[in-house]
Order: C-alpha cells, then sequence, then structure tokens
C-alpha cells in the first residue's frame, strides 16, 4: 500500500503542471456500503503508521522540488517541510478514500474481507512493515529492467519511426 501512496505521490510533481493538472474521475463502485467498509479496512490495514508514510515521502519530496525549479537542496527541504507535506497531511484522509473506492472497485467484498484478515495476521503486519524496503527494491529493479531494455528500445523505436516516415523534425504523427 504504502508503495501505491509514495507512486501516487511521485506523481505529483506532473499533476502540479496546471495544464495537465486535470482530475480524473473516481472510481465507480456500487454504493454498497459493506463493501465500502471492507475496502476501507484493506486501505487504514494496508497502509501502517501515517507518520511513518508522511516521513517516507520528504525525501522524493524534495527532489520533486529541485526538478520543479528549486535547485538549493535546504530550500527545497524548507518548502517540503513547510508547505508540501503539511498540505499533504491535511488531505491525507481524502487520499485514503480515493484508494478505498479503487479497491472497492476491483475486489469483491468477500476478498476485501479475506485481505483484511490476512493484514490482521503476524505475516500481514510484517508485510505492512516491509512496504518501504520492497516499495524501494521494486523501484530500482524496475528501474534497472527498463535500463536494460533502453538500447533495444531506442533502436526499435527508431527504425517504427523510419518505417512511418518520421523524420524527427516533423510534428505530425
Amino acid at each position: 500500500m504504502r508503495s501505491l501512496v509514495l507512486a501516487g505521490l511521485f506523481s505529483l510533481g506532473i499533476c502540479l503542471s496546471p495544464a495537465l493538472a486535470q482530475p480524473g474521475a473516481p472510481p465507480q463502485v456500487a454504493a454498497d456500503p459493506e463493501r465500502l467498509a471492507a475496502a476501507k479496512e484493506v486501505v487504514a490495514a494496508a497502509q501502517g503508521d501515517r507518520a511513518a508514510v508522511m516521513a517516507a515521502m520528504k525525501t522524493p519530496m524534495i527532489g520533486m522540488m529541485q526538478q520543479m525549479g528549486i535547485k538549493e537542496a535546504d530550500r527545497a527541504q524548507v518548502m517540503v517541510d513547510e508547505v508540501v507535506l503539511p498540505t499533504l497531511a491535511s488531505h491525507y484522509d481524502d487520499l485514503l478514500s480515493v484508494q478505498a473506492l479503487a479497491f472497492a472497485a476491483v475486489l469483491s467484498k468477500e476478498d476485501l474481507k479475506a485481505v483484511a484478515a490476512f493484514y490482521g495476521t503476524p505475516a500481514g503486519k510484517n508485510m505492512v512493515k516491509a512496504q518501504p524496503q520492497l516499495s524501494q527494491a521494486m523501484l530500482t529493479g524496475m528501474q534497472q529492467w527498463i535500463g536494460s531494455l533502453a538500447p533495444e528500445l531506442r533502436e526499435k523505436i527508431a527504425k517504427a519511426a523510419q518505417a512511418h516516415g518520421w523524420d524527427g523534425k516533423s510534428a505530425k504523427p
């Protein structure tokens, strides 16, 4: 779950661009209160400690501030501490609601109850504790995987562009 939160927050930089800041429609879910309640239970259990999640966001958010133009690390950190994290924290329950809707849209009430029960077990609690390390390992692995495919992708993209008659100078596809 933390990986979902962090992935969503990494994309925050994209969402902060005015040209791209079009809110998406929330997932459509049948108005089954039991299903939504089960989804909220899963999200709450899977989320773990809110303070730990917020703390895990700090370093990536500093990097995002630097990418957005606040190049000095100390100033970027001030913006994260004074603006970004407090804003995210004040809207955190909204994020959890959106996540619960997404879970309820995809999983049945029975599956949601089973997942919530799992998070109540020692293995589920260990899974929540391990999420930050798992998320980092998955992100690193994905970056390495994409990096290993980059030469092949570049070559294939160049050939496909050539096959379409795109010379790289034309704006038309």
